[in-house]
C-alpha cells in the first residue's frame, strides 16, 4: 500500500510537470482582456520572438468555430490558427496573432447559422464587442503594422470575420472568411477590402449559398473578391484552406495603401 501511494504521488508529479512543460512550450500566451465595464474575454496571443518595440509587425485576428467555445482558453487553438503561425515562421514573417475564445452558448454574431441570409445586428454580440475593444487596445499598445492587419475565421468564426470587417472596414488590410456568412446588403461598405472567401460545395451546416451571395454582392459593387469553392466537400473546408500556402501567402501579402484608405472613405 505504501509503495502504491508513492507510485501515485510520483505519477501525479510527472503528469503535472508534463502539463506545465506543455503550457510553457506553447507559442501562444494565455491572456484575459478586461473591458472598462469589467467584462472578461479569454484570448491567446503569439508575439514574435525577440520582439523589437521599434519595429512594426503584421497582426492577425483569428475567430474559431462553434465547437471551440468554452472557458478553458485552449480550444480556440485547435483549428487554423497554428497553421497561420507555422506559415509565418516558415516564411520568416514575424507576426502578432490573437485568438479570442467565445463562451459556451454565445456567438460572434447573433444570427442562426442555418439561415440563408441575415441582416447585421445594429449592436455587436457581447463577445464581438469585447473582441473589438481588444483589437483596438492591441493596436494602441503593441507594435502593430496598421497597414497589415488581417482577420480570418471558420464556420461561426467565418460569420465573425464578415461581421467585424463590416463594422470596421477601415482597419483591415484583408479578410479570409471560411464557410461563414455576412450581410450582403452591406457589400458596398467593404468593397475596397481584399477578401478571399472559402466554402465547401456540399456544406449543409452553413449553406454554400451564404458565401456565394456575399461574393455576388461584392462583385456587383466593384470588389475584386476572390472565391474558392471545394466541390463535393462538406462543412470542414478549413483544413484545406489553412493548409493552402497560396491562400496564406495571399493573406500575408496584402497591405493597405493610402489610395485604399481614400477609397474606403468615399
Amino acid at each position: 500500500m505504501k509503495n502504491r501511494r508513492l507510485f501515485c504521488v510520483v505519477l501525479t508529479s510527472l503528469t503535472l510537470c508534463f502539463t506545465i512543460s506543455l503550457e510553457a512550450a506553447t507559442p501562444f500566451d494565455t491572456k484575459i482582456f478586461k473591458s472598462d465595464k469589467g467584462k472578461l474575454l479569454n484570448y491567446r496571443i503569439h508575439l514574435p520572438e525577440n520582439l523589437d518595440p521599434k519595429k512594426e509587425y503584421p497582426f492577425v485576428l483569428f475567430f474559431h468555430g462553434a465547437g471551440e467555445r468554452g472557458s478553458d482558453n485552449k480550444k480556440q487553438l485547435i483549428h487554423g490558427v497554428k497553421d497561420l503561425l507555422a506559415y509565418s515562421k516558415k516564411k520568416n514573417i514575424p507576426s502578432i496573432i490573437i485568438a479570442p475564445q467565445c463562451l459556451a452558448g454565445e456567438q460572434w454574431v447573433n444570427t442562426p447559422w442555418g439561415d440563408l441570409s441575415h441582416r447585421m445586428p445594429i449592436e455587436p454580440s457581447d463577445t464581438m464587442q469585447l473582441t473589438i475593444e481588444l483589437v483596438n487596445e492591441s493596436i494602441k499598445t503593441l507594435p502593430v503594422d496598421k497597414k497589415r492587419i488581417y482577420v480570418t475565421g471558420l464556420s461561426m468564426g467565418g460569420f465573425g470575420t464578415w461581421d467585424i470587417v463590416q463594422r470596421m472596414p477601415k482597419i483591415f488590410a484583408a479578410a479570409m472568411p471560411v464557410c461563414g456568412g455576412g450581410d450582403a446588403e452591406l457589400a458596398s461598405v467593404i468593397k475596397t477590402v481584399p477578401i478571399w472567401v472559402f466554402h465547401g460545395g456540399s456544406d449543409n451546416v452553413v449553406k454554400t449559398k451564404r458565401s456565394q451571395d456575399m461574393v455576388t454582392a461584392l462583385k456587383k459593387v466593384g470588389s475584386k473578391v476572390k472565391y474558392t469553392e471545394y466541390e463535393g466537400l462538406g462543412h470542414n473546408s478549413w483544413d484545406r484552406t489553412y493548409r493552402d500556402e497560396n491562400a496564406l501567402r495571399w493573406l500575408f501579402h496584402q497591405k493597405k495603401s493610402k489610395k485604399t484608405d481614400e477609397l474606403g472613405e468615399k
